[in-house]
């Protein structure tokens, strides 16, 4: 009894609905230790081990070693004690905690094991699209709240029948303890329905009379595991040109499903980082380079060179899969401004003039969360959406803070607030904070509408509930007439909370790609579309000194004027007005870019130029090339947004920049790259070069511009680093481009890899400046 050992085990991570407690039931067993485990209320994992001190060491080991797949063990607490004579080891009930901080799992595809009982004509879950174990199926979707068991989970709706119990209670199975276990005999189960909500068909046969719809055309509305899509036949044109024509979006790419790789292959090229990315468990959609020679991809990604794909992550979707051949369009449910669909009567009253038939299961979403958006862009995988398959998982806080809520590694401050953050006001997301985590959340989308702004409250208001986070500061966009700025005013008067906290939007870019890198300062380029500056104008171009606390504007892009505002945004040719200096050739482009009828009628757009009226100034980089997009004739109205510069990205890939300069310029002190100069050279050589040779000098242009306008910075200022951030970051020459210039002056790079460098991630970056101003 001398080598008898006793220890008491506290985990924490990925630990809870991911088969945590049946790995550790079976390694238990397997070292012949007594004991128990169970999840406790804070998201973490208690152990109790009882046998042969070697047989301890063994099962801590493989804590580390051997998790299950879609755990991730991120601290193992050890305390030995006395050894009081447990022999058996058993599961027991989960500490009555009603929530707590702690990461919970995210959404996961169906796991090969599940697919193949799926397939399976001898197993009981034949055909049954809801089946799940614990290394698959959705989580974060159905969580109600901690400790995460069956009874906190939408659920709760469907008690297990005898033969799911006998799993669930077998710790040799790998559906024990799964919470999410279900078959034909006790689960969820489907219907089809018709645009009025009438029953057309049920469970198996509902799935085949959804294919036959799309087979003849129809559009079919399919609620999935975090929402709902539209789904059409991505490769009959006609079908979703009415598709376009039903949800208000005449341009805007769709997303495409594919039944397995070598669909995609057929329409894409795929490189091996791209197919790790399409197969990883988490499922994003993937932009990819599309083949030029399938001419229904016109229609599914207008202009574009790129189109979105992903493959099957949910049952339901490689059940469809056996009955049409695809690829299909799976865009979100939802018309223009409003959230994704969740609900039957939400899909039947918002888009029941959309679409014929309606696919629907009776499991509750609990929580709203869109599918995850990637590219790779100078090689490295950018987040264009982080949302399923990744929410809620947390990034580290940064100025860093440990696991007692201790600043490090110089601080004053014992007891760090924790922060929410609002984010901006397009491709939203919020995030919370508890001691060393941040917690962003899911996509949310255009929060300029009352739907998403309740979307954004609920939200925060779950992730509050389900991480068991009261936070003390808000922040925010520095833009007052934001409606998240307007809601982080409501939760510091209601609420009592600190702020808001008004975190200038490129300083908020900047501090998020410093916190991603755990840095404290850098030389960092904001390129996007629009941020409002302190100073009155809207910035977009700019190289900031960039510190979490705050910021210097060392240079960027020459001011431009856009004439009528928002017009300008919309008609991206009346920026043309200002950029080019010949009245007559500004005539004749906005008479040829449908932006007026008569030359006679471009007099009154080019007088609100000089006369200063109506004409907001900027230095965005996505207004420049919008209007470069414009003045090639690549787009000259936007529908969506980022759309010119977007199309113009696509004919730049097909071309090679011109050896021109970077025209140069100051602007109160500061460098700057000359946008109107820029344009009216290529305004001159237009007819000597062809379209693609143009669109792409432009890109290098700015590219180099910005790179030496921050490498010259740097070196003035004795700071080692520059980075590159922005919805502009999403521009793949660009990048590269701005990052070999960084890298041949031997400066280090910083670029977003977990982060997106658009608005979804702008509340990671107010966190980091809240809590460094904090400090």
């Amino acid at each position: 009894m001398s080598d008898r050992a006793r220890a008491s085990v506290t985990v924490t991570g990925v630990v809870q609905g991911v088969g945590f407690r049946p790995f550790v039931y079976r390694t238990a067993v397997g070292n012949d230790l007594g004991g128990w485990v169970k999840n406790t209320g804070d998201a973490g994992v208690e152990i109790r081990l009882e046998g042969g001190r070697e047989g301890v060491e063994s099962f801590l080991d493989r804590l580390h070693t051997d998790p299950p797949p879609l755990a991730r063990v991120e601290t193992v607490d050890v305390t030995w004690g006395e050894p009081v004579g447990e022999r058996e080891f058993e599961i027991v009930a989960s500490s009555d905690g009603g929530g707590g901080s702690g990461t919970i799992p995210p959404d996961t595809a169906m796991c090969d094991a599940c697919l193949e009982d799926m397939r399976d004509p001898d197993s009981r879950y034949h055909g049954y699209w809801a089946t799940s174990c614990v290394d698959c199926g959705p989580r974060y979707t159905v969580i109600r709240s901690l400790p995460y068991d069956r009874p906190t989970t939408s659920m709760d709706a469907f008690p297990m029948c005898e033969d799911c119990r006998a799993e669930y209670e077998e710790p040799a199975d790998r559906r024990y303890h799964a919470q999410t276990i279900a078959c034909p005999n006790c689960g969820p189960s489907l219907e089809l329905l018709d645009a009025d909500g009438n029953r057309l068909a049920g469970d198996e046969r509902a799935i085949e009379a959804a294919c036959d719809r799309l087979t003849e055309g129809d559009l079919v509305a399919i609620k999935g595991i975090g929402g709902a899509h539209l789904a059409c036949d991505a490769t009959d044109p006609a079908v979703v040109e009415r598709l376009r024509e039903r949800t208000g979006r005449p341009e805007k790419p769709f997303a495409v499903m594919a039944p397995d790789i070598e669909s995609v292959e057929a329409f894409a090229s795929v490189t091996t980082a791209e197919r790790d990315a399409l197969t990883d468990t988490r499922r994003p959609i993937v932009l990819l380079e599309a083949d030029g020679d399938q001419p229904w991809l016109e229609a599914v990604s207008p202009g574009l060179h790129t189109v979105g794909v992903m493959l099957p992550y949910a049952g339901l979707h490689h059940l469809l899969f056996d009955h049409v051949e695809g690829p299909l369009v799976m865009t979100s449910a939802n018309m223009p401004g409003a959230p994704m669909a969740t609900t039957t009567e939400g899909i039947l009253d918002d888009l029941g003039g959309v679409v014929e038939a309606a696919l629907v299961h009776d499991r509750e979403i609990v929580a709203r969360c869109d599918d995850s958006v990637v590219r790779f862009a100078d090689g490295q995988r950018r987040f264009v959406r982080r949302s399923r398959g990744w929410v809620p998982q947390p990034v580290p806080r940064w100025p860093a803070v440990d696991s007692a809520g201790t600043d490090l590694p110089d601080s004053g401050s014992a007891d760090p607030p924790d922060v929410l953050a609002l984010g901006a006001e397009f491709d939203a997301t919020v995030a919370l904070t508890h001691g060393e985590h941040v917690y962003p959340s899911q996509y949310i989308g255009d929060v300029d509408s009352p739907e998403t702004l309740s979307y954004l409250t609920e939200t925060v208001e779950h992730l509050q509930e389900l991480l068991g986070i009261d936070p003390d500061v808000v922040a925010c966009d520095r833009h007052p007439d934001f409606l998240t700025t307007e809601q982080a005013e409501r939760y510091a008067d209601r609420d009592g909370l600190a702020g808001p906290i008004a975190v200038q939007h490129h300083h908020a870019h900047a501090a998020s790609l410093l916190a991603e890198h755990e840095r404290q300062r850098a030389i960092i380029v904001a390129a996007d579309g629009t941020g409002y500056g302190p100073d009155g104008t809207i910035w977009g171009g700019e190289v900031l000194d960039a510190r979490l606390d705050d910021y210097d504007r060392v240079g960027g892009l020459a001011p431009f004027r856009l004439p009528g505002g928002s017009a300008a945004v919309e008609s991206p040719a009346r920026i043309l007005a200002d950029l080019l200096d010949d009245p007559d050739r500004i005539d004749d482009l906005l008479v040829e870019r449908g932006v007026v009828d008569r030359p006679s009628d471009a007099a009154t757009i080019r007088a609100q130029v000089d006369r200063e009226v109506n004409s907001p100034v900027t230095t965005s980089t996505g207004r420049a090339l919008d209007a470069v997009s414009a003045l090639l004739g690549v787009c000259s109205e936007r529908t969506y947004e980022g759309e010119p510069a977007m199309k113009l990205e696509s004919v730049a890939a097909g071309g090679d920049p011109i050896d021109m300069p970077v025209p140069r310029t100051t602007v109160e002190g500061r460098r700057a790259v000359d946008v109107a100069a820029l344009v009216r050279r290529l305004d001159k050589i237009r007819d000597d070069h062809a379209r693609t040779d143009l669109a792409a000098t432009a890109q290098a242009v700015l590219a180099r511009g910005l790179a030496d306008v921050a490498i010259e910075a740097a070196t003035d200022r004795g700071v080692d680093a520059v980075g590159f951030t922005g919805g502009v970051a999403y521009n793949d020459a660009i990048s590269r481009a701005i990052h070999e210039r960084v890298a041949d002056a031997g400066l280090a790079w910083l670029g977003h890899e977990r982060l997106p460098p658009g608005d979804g991630g702008i509340a990671v970056g107010q966190v980091a400046v809240a809590t460094a101003r904090q400090r």
